[in-house]
């Protein structure tokens, strides 16, 4: 498998999120298939800049 399949949406721009996407996991509901790992939880309302990243694909999100 190429670098380029397991890439993210546009190299890693930030995706906006909401309380109503609490708790954040990685993926997101919907994401392409070929893009999924393992679901992982981000404490992103714990973080002072309520911004995180996913450990495995890099995706950047911010709560707003």
């Amino acid at each position: 498998m190429s670098n380029a399949a397991v890439e993210t949406r546009a190299e890693h721009e930030l995706i906006k999120v909401s309380r109503k996407d609490l708790p954040l996991s990685c993926p997101l509901p919907g994401a392409p298939v070929w893009n999924m790992h393992p679901r992982v939880y981000l404490p992103i309302e714990d973080e002072p800049s309520h911004e995180a990243s996913c450990p495995y694909c890099g995706a950047r999100y911010r709560l707003v």
